[in-house]
């Protein structure tokens, strides 16, 4: 064998020392699943009467917390069930199980009192042995008129509405409802469910009541002494007015006293005592008077005081 074609080889040189790990090996372990868990979990479950003895422990433990006046409270808002199905509920023959009732009845603005008087006489010719009672919240206004009588109109408080105390039923909300003329209906609330609503008339209560009874006699009250104060002006008024009017009247009815120009007066004191005169010119301010007379068979004139002279009856 040619000793050319034999290559050499040499074991090379790393620049640093390598070590080669053995690989890893991950051994898996089977899991078995036994139903030894849920019969656990089962055993931890706790009976109603367990459950009701360790809630009682936790509120003893809790002293600060009553749970008693709690269930209380909530026991008194929650509304009691009145009906036992929509029917009931809707049946308006239930109504009279209230007994007599304030009912607040809704009539026409335009002609309440006419509505209201026909609508009584339909309920007393219709039902003859029902009781009714009919309150119209107003107040009675006064005004007088020119010719010195009195006008009263009532002014409703509550317009559109009349107050009718009665025992309510079925047949009477529908009269009243569909028969009388002007009527709206009753004040009431929507009640019911999706199968049929109607307006259900809602009573009024007795303190409500005795409120509004209070609050029109308050207000009538204020009105007629509102009233009587309007009047009283007025007296006075017209007895000032002809209280005026007669000083007026005695003024120019009046004389003027003292001389008058133009009037015979008599000297009474001075030079020119005893003579008789007339009264040429008269200065009221300053108090003189200028007297003409003969003296001597000629005309003199005489400036005088007014008290100098008198003047002469005639």
């Amino acid at each position: 064998m040619n000793q050319e074609l034999l290559l050499s080889w040499r074991r090379p040189c790393l620049p640093f020392p390598t070590t080669i790990t053995k690989p890893t090996t991950v051994v898996f372990q089977p899991i078995r699943a036994t139903l030894q868990t849920s019969f656990d979990e089962k055993a931890e479950i706790l009976t109603a009467k367990e459950k009701r003895e360790l809630r009682n422990v936790k509120r003893e433990e809790n002293k600060s917390y009553n749970w008693r006046e709690d269930v209380e409270e909530r026991l008194l808002k929650k509304p009691k069930k009145q009906f036992n199905s929509w029917k009931e509920e809707l049946n308006l023959d239930k109504l009279a199980v209230m007994g007599p009732q304030w009912w607040i009845v809704k009539v026409s603005r335009a002609k309440g009192k006419d509505t209201v008087d026909r609508m009584m006489q339909a309920l007393a010719k219709n039902f003859p042995d029902a009781e009714f009672q009919v309150f119209t919240a107003a107040v009675s206004e006064k005004t007088k008129l020119k010719n010195g009588k009195i006008s009263i109109k009532p002014k409703p408080l509550y317009p559109g509405c009349v107050f009718l105390n009665c025992i309510l039923n079925r047949e009477l909300h529908n009269f009243i409802r569909e028969e009388c003329e002007g009527v709206g209906g009753f004040v009431g609330r929507m009640v019911g469910n999706t199968k049929k609503q109607i307006n259900k008339p809602r009573p009024v209560s007795a303190a409500d009541m005795e409120a509004i009874f209070q609050e029109v006699k308050e207000k009538q009250e204020a009105t007629d002494k509102a009233f009587e104060e309007q009047q009283q002006l007025e007296i006075l008024e017209k007895k000032s007015l002809s209280l005026s009017d007669k000083k007026v009247s005695k003024s120019r009815s009046r004389k003027p006293s003292g001389p008058v120009l133009g009037s015979t007066v008599r000297i009474v004191s001075g030079p020119f005592l005893d003579f008789s005169g007339t009264i040429k010119k008269l200065d009221r301010k300053r108090g003189l008077v200028t007297v003409g007379f003969t003296l001597f068979g000629k005309d003199t004139l005489a400036d005088l005081d007014v008290s100098e002279i008198v003047e002469e009856k005639k």
